[in-house]
């Protein structure tokens, strides 16, 4: 049988620990299994259990005081995941060979990990190769999405992910219970976006003709070819994630593999007709 897996990424302070939380809550409450693997080796804390810690393998802070090293933060977690990628073995080792597994892989913010390295793909690559079915799952703070041309920010990220990885992938918005009603209300019509009404709106911003033009192509692209859209995510609504997990269930095919169970029939009543007495009754008659 298949394993699934979820690579959950986004910018730093998008919310991906706190979704990998959610989701495990979320998970026993449905009595349902669902593993971690943090692989952000600059990680401080996170309050839920792990079945593998990349800071097992490599720790940032031990490649940045490396005296023959002599790394920055992202110099130094660049060394880190390349370090990881040729130590696969070590990941293999740590996932075992559990059949229907289905595990988040709570990944590192830097961007750059996503756009022009080869860190991911390889990472991706792998877990195939080992029967993984792996989805993408981009998160951007809803907080941050607010206004058009941030927003479009935020769509350029998640789509040059998608492009970068090739695999199913599911844009979620997070922190959505943290917005004020009036922000609620206001992001709905980022959730399915009409990219040149929002255009229009924010014309009188734009100055430059050839930055006007860029824009216009960029919202075409979006909205013409349906290639981005979020799903909403409020840790505290139920009901909205399981949504998102049924979408991202979707387009893995989790549970299509599932063992089926016949539902039980229910017990037929006992016949206590006294067919005796019923043939005498016919004879008498």
């Amino acid at each position: 049988m298949p394993r699934y897996a979820q690579l959950v990424m986004g910018p730093a302070g998008s919310g991906k620990s706190t979704y990998c939380s959610t989701l495990i809550q979320h998970a026993e409450a449905i009595n349902r299994s669902v593993q971690v693997v943090n692989l952000d080796p600059a990680a401080e804390h996170f309050d839920y259990p792990v079945m593998a810690d990349i800071r097992e393998l490599i720790m940032v802070d031990d490649v940045m005081e490396d005296e023959s090293l002599r790394f920055g933060p992202n110099g130094g977690l660049v060394f880190c995941m390349e370090y990881f990628a040729n130590n696969f073995d070590w990941l293999e080792e740590s996932l075992g060979h559990v059949e229907d597994d289905y595990i988040l892989f709570d990944c590192p913010g830097q961007i750059e990990l996503y756009t022009h390295l080869p860190v991911m793909r390889q990472l991706v690559e792998q877990l195939q190769q080992w029967e993984f079915r792996v989805c993408g799952v981009f998160l951007v703070d809803s907080q941050f999405m607010v206004e058009t041309f941030k927003f479009i920010s935020g769509i350029m990220a998640a789509l040059s992910a998608m492009v970068s990885l090739e695999i199913p992938t599911v844009n979620i918005m997070t922190k959505m219970d943290l917005l004020s009603p009036k922000a609620k209300k206001d992001i709905e019509k980022y959730l399915d976006p009409d990219m040149y009404s929002m255009m229009e709106d924010n014309s009188v911003t734009i100055r430059s003709k050839k930055f006007k033009k860029l824009t216009k192509a960029i919202c075409g692209l979006i909205d013409d070819y349906s290639m981005v859209r979020f799903l909403p995510f409020d840790r505290t609504d139920e009901e909205g994630i399981n949504i998102v997990l049924q979408h991202i269930d979707f387009s893995i095919q989790y549970g299509e593999d599932l063992e089926f169970k016949e539902p039980k029939e229910p017990e037929e009543e006992p016949d206590n007709t006294n067919y005796d007495d019923l043939f005498q009754d016919k004879v008498e008659d």
